[in-house]
């Protein structure tokens, strides 16, 4: 071979290197990060952050990436666009606000309902990511899809908004036209839309906190490369990195043996426990079985109405019994006010550092609202019998979530 041809070889290679960095930098298939998504119920595991494709080319901004210092461009029309907020219902924390309202910023869009325990464990990195990013760039927008009726009360958001110390703009979206925008069918659910308006990250459920926060750092130095600012003008140190908040406490998903347990009769899951089962808006008298209580299925005792949301207390005092195994149990209940009800395992009262946060010192609560109330938190997980004693007519029992 010549020296010609050697030359002409050496140059194909270097092209085809070339070739080979474009297509991998440039792709948002195969130029993505993998977060793990955990959760149980409604939320389960799910390897769920994706770059979304578009079908069809837009005329977008090509932006780089930088590789050790050499450069390869993004081709952004091959993200998907981030949907309008849709059919929205109110707004806490601020003035009616659209998606259009906020390019030039990362948007963080948080897809919520006020009892959903697993929401519920996310909100100390929400809160804490509002506090060291808000004066970065980002927002975080906070859309509130009601799973039961009453979540759809402006005051019982406004109540969990001011309980959680939620700062950032809430989106109400009742009729879930926000929801249907995104095709989404999770709570929790977390998109982060980059400063032009795309889909940069999905992530579906708890967990994955190290990665989302990853790509909030990267999409906000992206965003100051575009607004002309060095990187010394926006570092990020140890102190910005995720570390779990105070009050987390910690899940192990492969521990909890139960389920998501909904009481009312269009929501359920599994059938009661009761021989009497499920009967569609009638009142019916309960009793709990002789003995033979079976795990991680509810059982009654008194007279109940069957509503499709809820299990409705008819009779003065009630009863309901469950064996789960879980570390933590809560109750989504609600009621007239002031019902009271008594929460014991293994035939005694919850207290001290066993009991919920939600009981008193004699292992009581009373229904102060409609919303989801800790009744145990144990130390380790393993198996147990709960029961509750239920004092006042009215009473209404939602569903059991577990951690």
């Amino acid at each position: 071979m010549n020296k010609n041809n050697h030359i002409l070889l050496a140059a194909l290679i270097a092209l085809s290197l070339i070739a080979g960095f474009t297509t991998y930098f440039v792709s948002p298939d195969l130029n993505k990060t993998v977060a793990q998504g955990e959760g149980e119920g409604v939320t389960t595991k799910f390897d769920s952050t994706t770059q979304l494709a578009q079908e069809g080319t837009e005329n977008s901004a090509i932006t780089n990436n930088r590789i050790n210092n050499v450069q390869f461009p993004i081709d952004k029309s091959q993200f998907k666009k981030a949907p309008e907020f849709a059919e929205t219902n109110g707004y806490i924390n601020t003035a009616p606000i659209k998606l259009a309202d906020l390019r030039g910023k990362v948007v963080l869009v948080d897809f919520w309902t006020y009892t959903c325990i697993n929401w519920i464990r996310t909100i100390p990195y929400l809160v804490d990511w509002n506090e060291k990013y808000a004066n970065k760039g980002l927002v975080i927008v906070g859309i509130h899809t009601p799973e039961f009726e009453f979540e759809k009360n402006t005051d019982n958001v406004k109540a969990a908004v001011d309980k959680f110390g939620l700062n950032y703009p809430i989106v109400q979206d009742n009729d879930k036209g926000t929801w249907n925008a995104y095709e989404n069918r999770y709570w929790p659910r977390i998109y982060l839309v980059d400063s032009e308006g795309n889909i940069r990250y999905d992530h579906i459920g708890e967990g994955g906190y190290v990665e989302t926060e990853k790509v909030i750092q990267s999409l906000l130095q992206e965003r100051a490369a575009q607004m002309g600012k060095t990187a010394s003008l926006l570092k990020f140190d140890s102190a910005n990195k995720t570390a779990i908040p105070n009050g987390v406490q910690s899940v192990d998903f492969s521990q909890i043996k139960t389920p998501e347990l909904y009481f009312g009769y269009q929501f359920a899951r599994t059938p009661l426990g009761n021989t009497e089962g499920h009967k569609a808006d009638q009142i019916v008298t309960y009793t709990f079985p002789p003995s033979d209580i079976k795990s991680n299925i509810i059982y009654l005792d008194g007279k109940w109405k069957n509503n499709a949301e809820n299990m409705e207390l008819e009779s003065e005092t009630g009863r309901v019994a469950l064996v789960y195994s879980a570390k933590s149990v809560n109750i989504i209940a609600g009621g007239n006010g002031g019902e009271e009800i008594s929460v014991s395992e293994g035939g005694k009262l919850l207290s001290g550092t066993s009991g919920g946060p939600d009981l008193s010192e004699e292992g009581k609560f009373l229904i102060d609202g409609q919303r989801l109330y800790t009744l145990s938190m144990h130390d380790g997980y393993g198996n147990r019998s709960l029961i509750l004693d239920v004092k006042g007519k009215g009473f209404q029992a939602y569903a059991f979530s577990f951690g």
